[in-house]
């Protein structure tokens, strides 16, 4: 599986799936949720939320509305409080590959989970990330998006996927 980091608007981005850094209410407010429900339409929210509310670290997919992206996979990595842990960033990580797998996707965009309204320490959901994506053993995915904003998310993206290839 090929890892790859760009910055830029997940929501724009040519892949089969991408990743929403949802609430467990699975409303769409703004960062990565407000971007894709602005680009995919408002029917994506309609249709998370009528799957929710799930527990934290859950997933729920839909589809990608007028997104190129033919599924949002809408990753719970907080609670209504809006606070996430390094443990949720892996876990939601985790059954975001698991359910593009499912999905039969190849390709797929993931946002800094977290790091946006949560809060999350840039560097550490870096690491998390790359973590669990360079475990995950695929079954149709070939190619992982992260997909950040900002040149400080994406030079901590391209600094620990650097050192984890090496």
């Amino acid at each position: 599986m090929r890892l790859e980091v760009v910055e830029g608007d997940i929501a724009q981005l040519d892949v089969d799936a991408i990743a929403n850094a949802a609430n467990n209410q699975l409303w769409m407010g703004a960062g990565v949720a407000g971007a894709i429900k602005r680009a995919g339409g408002g029917g994506i929210e309609s249709e998370a939320m009528a799957q929710g509310p799930v527990d934290v670290g859950e997933v729920v997919v839909t589809g990608g509305g007028n997104l190129k992206a033919r599924n949002v996979i809408h990753g719970a990595v907080m609670g209504q409080d809006l606070l996430t842990s390094s443990e949720l960033v892996a876990r939601t990580t985790r059954r975001v590959l698991e359910a593009a797998d499912e999905l039969g996707a190849r390709s797929l965009a993931l946002p800094a989970f977290g790091t946006g309204v949560g809060g999350f320490p840039l560097v550490e959901c870096a690491e998390i990330m790359v973590r669990e994506a360079v475990a995950y053993e695929p079954q149709s995915l070939e190619r992982v998006v992260f997909a950040v904003f900002g040149d400080e998310a994406e030079a901590a993206f391209r600094r620990v996927l650097g050192s984890a290839r090496d």
